[in-house]
């Protein structure tokens, strides 16, 4: 039962994992676009929640339904004013600005909030759980995994029963043609990159209720995010929920063998899934 409770703590934690990659899987998915910032943007969105908890007494729920159009209007005009202009054949320019926009936020964070841990107050909720048999799952993991499951099927609907949809697999199969059938490719791809900022956002509530974080987890962060991306094949969001929960097993498990592994065993189970399968589990672009 030990293992068997170390196994479905894993799958829990990649719920978590699975949310920190969504934005990023849809963002690639659509526009190529490797954003090297979105750690840091998760952690931008903690500190938004965590302001907002703080000077108007919100629970963090509210608050993180309040800092959700903050973050889609953010990410819009980051998309439209910015990253757009580094788009095009050459991978090179995107990722210059996303890692300088990264070291910006770090340093920006930590001149506002200094570089002490912080945490949003969960209340009851953390410490709350229900039993299955012998084994006691806690609520709030629950929710996480149950939050990334509804985030992948209400993309997934996204991309195949909307215009919208429609509108982001013509633009990310051929940007020119889908602009001479009337397409603006630039708002298109700022309103995936602002709906990738609500996932954000959601991501953020659950870091920062179940973790303390800094200015300076964001890279950590997005090493998950990528990690879970790249396993499950990029493109692929139930790809990404099923790398997260990769990942997550393979850190419960190595830390129940020895604290000290748990990260390394989820690195090690990421270099194992690309030495067997290179382009990931499910390998396919969003089509």
């Amino acid at each position: 039962m030990i293992w068997v409770d170390t196994i479905l703590q894993g799958i829990l934690l990649g719920g978590l994992y699975a949310l920190f990659a969504a934005g990023l899987s849809l963002v690639f998915g659509i526009m190529r676009l490797v954003n090297l910032a979105h750690g840091d943007l998760i952690v931008c969105a903690a500190y938004l929640i965590l302001v907002l908890v703080t000077l108007l007494g919100l629970p963090p729920i509210v608050a993180a339904l309040v800092a959700a159009p903050v973050m889609f209007a953010s990410g819009w005009l980051l998309q439209m004013h910015l990253l757009n202009r580094t788009l095009g054949t050459d991978i090179l320019p995107p990722l210059l600005v996303t890692f300088g926009l990264s070291i910006a936020l770090q340093n920006a964070l930590l001149e506002g909030f200094s570089a002490d841990s912080q945490r949003l107050p969960a209340g009851a909720i953390s410490t709350a759980s229900v039993k299955l048999g012998d084994l006691s799952i806690g609520v709030l993991p629950l929710l996480t995994f149950a939050s990334a499951v509804l985030v992948i099927v209400g993309l997934n609907q996204l991309f195949y029963r909307t215009g919208l949809g429609r509108a982001f697999r013509a633009t990310s199969d051929d940007a020119v043609t889908a602009s001479l059938m009337g397409i603006r490719p630039g708002r298109i791809f700022a309103t995936a990159t602002a709906i990738a900022m609500l996932v954000v956002t959601l991501a953020a509530l659950y870091l920062g209720m179940r973790a303390n974080f800094d200015p300076a987890i964001g890279p950590a962060r997005l090493i998950y995010a990528f990690e879970a991306v790249i396993i499950g094949g990029l493109g692929s969001l139930w790809g990404t929920l099923a790398g997260g929960i990769i990942i997550g097993v393979a850190q419960t498990m190595g830390a129940a063998v020895n604290p000290e592994w748990q990260i390394l065993a989820g690195h090690l189970a990421f270099l194992l899934v690309l030495l067997m399968k290179p382009r990931g589990l499910f390998p396919r672009t969003v089509d």
